[in-house]
Formats: C-alpha cells, structure tokens, sequence
C-alpha cells in the first residue's frame, strides 16, 4: 500500500526534470513538500507515536523506489534517521542525512566529509561513538564535492555548540545508513537494466535489433544475474524482525550491491553506445547515483572486512555461515 502510494507520488512529481533542475541547483522544497505532506516521513515510527510502525521488510520496496527515481532529497535518510533519533528527542523539521563518518579537529571543528545530500539536508546525523550528533547544516560550512551532478558535500562546524546529542542509538546508523543505500543501489540497477533491455529490444542495428546479437545476450545475462543477486543481498539485510538490521546482514547487502554497480553501470553504457553518455538521455542519472552510492557509507572493500573477520572467527562451512546471517 505505501510502496505504490509512493510510486504515484514519484512517478508526477520526481521527474527527469525534476532531478535535473535540483541537481543544478534548484530549490527542493515542492518535491520535498510532497512527499513530507503525505507522511512517509513516520513509516518506521510506532502507531502510537502517530507513525505506521512498518515492518523493515515492508520499508525495502519504498526505498528501492526511491533508488529507481535517484530522488534528489534526503527521503529515505530522513525516514531512518527519525526511528533512530526517537522520542527521547526534539524531532526537527526539515531534511535529515546520514554523515558516513564524523572526525573532530584538534581546535574542537566538527568535520562530515562526503555526506550524502550534504548541500541540500537542513539537518546531520552521525555516529559519534554510543551517541548521535544532530547538527544544523546552516550553521556549517559546506563544500560540494566538485562531481558533476552530485549532491554530496563536507560539512564542517566550528564547534559542536549547536548540536544535540542523543545516547544510545549510535551503533545503529552504520547498519541502518549501509542497508538504506543497498536498498537504493537495488532500485537504480534495477531500473538501469529495464532501460538497457528495452533499448537492444527497440535499437535495430544491421537489419534486426540489438537483442538479436548473442553477444549483446551475452552481456545483458551478466548483467541480469547481477541485478538479480545484487537485489536480493539488499532485501535480505530489512528480513528480520528487529527494529534495525543487524551490522552483518547489511555489509553483505552493501557489499554485493557496490560490486554490483561497477559492473551494472559499465554494461549498460557499453550497451547503449554514445546516447548513454548524453546529458539529455536519462542514463546518466542513474549510472551516476550507482558510482555515488557505492561509496556512500563504504564501498565493497571496506565491508568486505568485517564479513571476512566474521567468516573466520565463525569457524564453519561458508554455506553454513551464509545460511546463519
């Protein structure tokens, strides 16, 4: 009901253009408005605290969609980001993001490098150890990453003043951050394949269509298989029954999706030929939010870390070990 409640929404007001013209640095605030004004923004939240008290399998497809889209709003993060911070705390109107890291500077700065929607979240959540920071963007300094088309950005406060603090849920937004972004990764690499197959269906290339090609079937059966796997890492890390995902379940989700996106992305544009890498064909809107969120709160390498210190203090046949997370 929500996952396609959503959909509509989308679909009418996160357009191409849509995405483009914030993208070049247009206000987000109707296609924000929109969907704050439907609610979404409680899905996680319990009944009796006014939200939907959806189950974390329920809220894998809504953020799929939102990778589908490349929303260009921090939606899904602020939805997380409002289970974590609670009813112990002050809930803030505006856009929330997850800082993928938080350093402190020896004259007492606070620095997010690279935030995801760093330049247009009105507010911050980081780790900061057991704890969670929530700053104010407007009170920080912001630096765009100099990507093309990226929203991303480091923040830097000249001291933590004016940010409040909530204990306890810390250890939570890495989980929460690699498992959200895995779940968008599904949805633009989903949506980059439909677009490939549709197109060698339609292109026709010496007297029958591109899809005709065993090579090109060739590529799009990688390709597939890999959406495929991909997909299913990320629905696995939101299958419990725990009001977050468990840290393993969502590095195995994160890490198979980033090594997903490489491979996605690069067929794709193999594929399409030149148009895939033209601004006004759609392509490149998703393949680039595909290389952005791969790095987003760690790539495959730095997850594929902790699963091997896992396997390894596990001590059991890797089937057994898989089968167990």
């Amino acid at each position: 009901m929500f996952a396609q409640a959503i959909e509509d929404i989308l679909q009418d007001q996160c357009t191409p253009a849509v995405v483009r013209a914030i993208e070049a640095g247009g206000s987000p605030l109707k296609l924000w408005q929109a969907l704050q004004g439907a609610g979404f923004l409680e899905l996680l939240a319990s009944e009796v605290a006014g939200g939907a008290g959806l189950a974390l399998a329920e809220l894998f497809p809504i953020l799929s969609s939102f990778g589908r889209y490349t929303v260009p709003v921090p939606v899904a993060q602020t939805i997380v980001a409002r289970a974590l911070l609670g009813p112990s705390c002050a809930m803030p109107a505006g856009m929330i993001t997850l800082a993928a890291a938080l350093r402190r500077e020896a004259g007492g700065a606070i620095v997010c490098p690279f935030t995801p929607y760093g330049q247009v979240a009105d507010f911050v959540l980081a780790q900061d150890g057991d704890a969670l920071l929530l700053l104010p963007a407007a009170a920080a300094q912001r630096e765009a990453s100099g990507v093309h088309g990226s929203l991303a950005a480091t923040l830097r406060w000249p001291d933590e003043g004016a940010a409040t603090h909530v204990s306890g849920a810390g250890p939570l937004l890495p989980a929460f951050a690699a498992a959200l972004h895995a779940a968008l990764l599904s949805g633009a690499m989903t949506r980059v394949f439909e677009m490939t197959l549709h197109y060698c269906n339609d292109r026709i290339q010496f007297g029958k269509t591109l899809g005709k090609f065993q090579a090109v079937q060739h590529q799009l059966s990688v390709m597939a298989e890999h959406v495929a796997a991909a997909s299913m890492a990320a629905e696995a890390a939101f299958y419990t029954d725990a009001a977050a995902p468990s840290l393993l379940a969502a590095a195995m989700a994160k890490s198979r999706t980033s090594e997903a996106a490489v491979l996605v992305a690069s067929i794709a544009h193999a594929l399409h030929g030149a148009i895939g890498i033209a601004e006004e064909y759609d392509l490149q809107l998703l393949t680039r939010r595909l290389h952005e969120w791969r790095i987003a709160h760690g790539s495959e390498a730095h997850w594929n870390v902790l699963i091997g210190n896992r396997v390894l203090a596990a001590d059991v046949p890797i089937a057994d070990f898989v089968r167990s997370v």
